[in-house]
């Protein structure tokens, strides 16, 4: 088995479909995130050197360490990718937990909770055939916790590190994350546990921490359009202080994402608009700024828009 690296910090950026790109993952390592992920990539495409997603599977020096997360099925196929990419990456990440219904259809993701003896195979033959660390992303389970189960069967064929969102498949993201299985996981396990699931300030991040004595927490959802949460969470864990980002510093970060999306060719219009709408919401007025981004067509209107938004909320503060 290969040691999973230790960590600079306690915070983890998790792989987000749309979302982690190579320039969000730039800025979450700027603002203080260990290790990123890329999105969910697929192994047989990755196997095919399908270009889009070998696009997807870009990297950069900036956001090292890094891991790219693989999703399949077919061993063989999962072990080419892996192995077409290792040298790109710290960290090769299987999927065993996403929910998504189209993943689920596969045969993949979430859906292999229903086939221990294909999570052993898989992780076995990852294993045994990549340099690199070979990571977990899974559930609590199906429909149910079995966790446990599933983590020694991952332990045992020789996986580095587990992360568990501590919620079911089935629940998808509904309900609040179960953090107590994380903390029996923790006890009977001996790789590192990282904890996933609803980490959305510092309070919450100390507490599961005291809570599981977990090795790390990813946090997915409250990052997207606030990598600035990764310093926000690190000076608290650090000095309990509760730092803020004010209206004008959340636009910059915007056009800053812009700014590396346009340096590592991962521009696009479609994600300018949406990305326009995840790093502005919260600030006043955003539901009306939203209606208004959802005409836009052209980049430049987007800009413009925002400068204006900002010269007309200067005396609003944000908290």
């Amino acid at each position: 088995m290969k040691k999973f690296p230790k960590l600079s910090g306690k915070l983890i950026l998790a792989p987000m479909h749309n979302i982690t790109n190579l320039a969000f993952r730039i800025m979450c390592k700027k603002y203080g995130a260990s290790l990123v992920f890329t999105e969910l990539i697929s192994a047989n495409a990755l196997a095919r050197n399908n270009q889009s997603v070998l696009k997807l599977a870009k990297t950069n020096i900036k956001e090292k360490p890094n891991a790219i997360q693989l999703f399949g099925q077919d061993s063989r196929n999962i072990v080419k990718a892996a192995q077409s990419i290792e040298k790109n990456f710290d960290i090769i990440d299987f999927n065993l937990g996403c929910p998504s219904l189209k993943i689920k259809k596969q045969g993949c993701g979430g859906a292999l909770l229903k086939r221990k003896n294909k999570i052993a195979k898989i992780v076995k033959e990852l294993s045994s055939s990549i340099k690199k660390p070979i990571t977990i992303k899974t559930r609590i389970g199906w429909d149910k916790n079995n966790a446990i189960k599933i983590a020694r069967i991952c332990e045992a064929n020789n996986a580095s590190a587990i992360t568990i969102h501590a919620r079911t498949v089935e629940q998808g993201y509904s309900k609040k994350a179960d953090w107590e299985i994380i903390r029996k996981i923790k006890e009977v396990i001996k790789i590192p546990i990282i904890g996933n699931g609803d980490i959305v300030n510092g309070k919450i991040a100390k507490k599961r921490l005291e809570q599981t004595n977990c090795d790390y927490l990813m946090i997915g959802r409250a990052a997207i359009g606030n990598p600035f949460i990764f310093k926000q969470i690190n000076e608290y864990l650090k000095t309990g202080k509760e730092i803020k980002q004010s209206k004008e510093d959340k636009i910059k970060d915007y056009f800053k994402y812009i700014e590396l999306t346009k340096k590592y060719d991962c521009f696009s219009i479609k994600d300018a608009k949406y990305n326009a709408q995840n790093f502005t919401r919260g600030l006043p007025r955003s539901a009306e700024l939203r209606k208004k981004l959802n005409k836009i067509k052209d980049f430049h209107e987007i800009d413009a828009l925002l400068k204006k938004y900002l010269k007309e909320n200067q005396r609003i503060t944000l908290f």
